[in-house]
């Protein structure tokens, strides 16, 4: 739902009827993950996906029917090889698809529309929904704020824990207090996903399933040296969702008319920036001067900060040369095996366009925990959910 917070926002401002329906499990190999989302208004416009194409037809018809009877429902799509022309995924895996009706005088319409301003605004949120459970329990809502938000916003409901609470899943008091914990939990990690809990809000995995939907701001891409490679993956990072920043102590290649795209252009010796900015464990920095005097300094901070990528270019000679000097300024070889270097994938890229090409093939590969090889002749999963990855990093 979150996902397409800023075109739901719109509609509920404008005091629209609607039905969202929301990816809430995923099996095998799916076009799109939990939290994924399709709207439908009651004019029948359409607006977001829940699967790339395959099954849009018959969501769409379930969100026109849950328009009309106020009911929330729970719909299974798979791929039958028995029924040819049943509505299923062609990619062979199993989605569970929860659509619930957001009537205009609905009396959890607020919390909704609280989730949806956030969203819209870029703001941290996160939601809790029953997806699994009692009839009674499904469609219900509760949102938890970033506490720094809710003081901006004038918030006042909320918990020893930090974060404004809105809204309830309507069961008992302890599902609202655990569920309140996964939203807190979503946020930090800025991750979306579901949790079994049972009736009372215990641990135990039991009688219900939650999606936890989070909607953080973007994560930070920041891109040192002003060349002509920066300005392709500064593209290449829009493009991904990031937030660009594009870092030179060089005043004449760092301005705006060269990086229109970017975010933010700024004009500083790169160590000493990245020692004042806020990095987080989703933030990606991409070393591109290849020049020892910037490099050094500028990855021995990097390689020690808790972010998620960190990236150089430069020839072969270049890299065993940056290694050599990044050892004798004090840098281990377990911070060193962190870098990537030289950045990016081996696609025999020449241009600037292909080279942010081969970069950011390499970070989502890092992100998603991708190999890098060709998906044919592999048969290895198209689609790996965070379980799998976990398993894989500790085989």
């Amino acid at each position: 739902m979150l996902d397409i917070a800023e075109e739901l926002h719109h509609w509920a401002e404008q005091g629209r009827d609607f039905a969202v329906a929301t990816v809430v499990a995923v099996t095998g190999s799916a076009p799109r993950g939990p939290g994924a989302a399709l709207a439908v208004d009651g004019e029948g416009t359409v607006i977001g996906s829940v699967s790339g194409g395959c099954v849009e037809g018959a969501v769409y018809e379930l969100c026109r029917q849950a328009l009309a009877d106020g009911r929330t429902v729970v719909e299974r799509f798979g791929y039958s090889d028995e029924d040819a022309f049943a509505v299923g995924l062609t990619c062979g895996g199993v989605i569970d698809v929860m659509v619930t009706p957001v009537a205009a005088d609905a009396p959890g319409r607020a919390v909704f529309r609280s989730a949806l301003s956030a969203a819209a605004r870029d703001e941290p949120v996160a939601a809790a929904r029953v997806v699994r459970g009692p009839a009674g329990l499904l469609g219900g809502l509760l949102l938890v704020r970033d506490a720094e938000s809710d003081e901006a916003c004038g918030a006042s409901e909320g918990d020893e824990a930090g974060g404004a609470l809105e809204g309830t899943l309507g069961g008992h008091a302890g599902l609202d207090r655990a569920a309140a914990a996964e939203a807190r939990a979503a946020l930090d990690s800025g991750r979306t996903g579901t949790v079994e809990l049972s009736e009372d809000g215990s641990r135990c995995p039991g009688g219900l399933t939650l999606l936890v939907e989070a909607s953080v701001p973007a994560p930070r891409m920041i891109v040192f040296g002003a060349i002509d490679f920066a300005a392709a993956l500064v593209r290449t990072g829009k493009f991904l969702g990031y937030h660009v920043t594009v870092c030179d102590a060089r005043p004449v290649f760092a301005t705006r008319a060269r990086f229109p795209e970017a975010d933010d252009v700024v004009v500083d010796w790169p160590h000493r920036y990245l020692r004042r900015t806020a990095v987080d464990g989703r933030t990606v920095l991409c070393v591109l001067t290849h020049d020892a005097r910037f490099d050094v300094p500028l990855l021995k901070e990097a390689l020690r900060l808790p972010v998620a990528f960190v990236g150089a270019m430069g020839s072969r000679r270049t890299h065993a040369d940056r290694n050599r000097r990044l050892r004798e300024a004090g840098v281990t070889d377990r911070e060193l095996d962190r870098l990537r270097s030289p950045i990016g994938l081996d696609l025999g890229a020449r241009t600037p366009e292909e080279t942010a090409l081969s970069i950011a093939a390499e970070i989502v590969a890092a992100r998603r925990g991708g190999t890098g090889v060709p998906l044919t002749g592999s048969d290895a999963p198209i689609h790996r959910d965070e379980g799998e990855r976990r398993n894989e990093a500790a085989a």
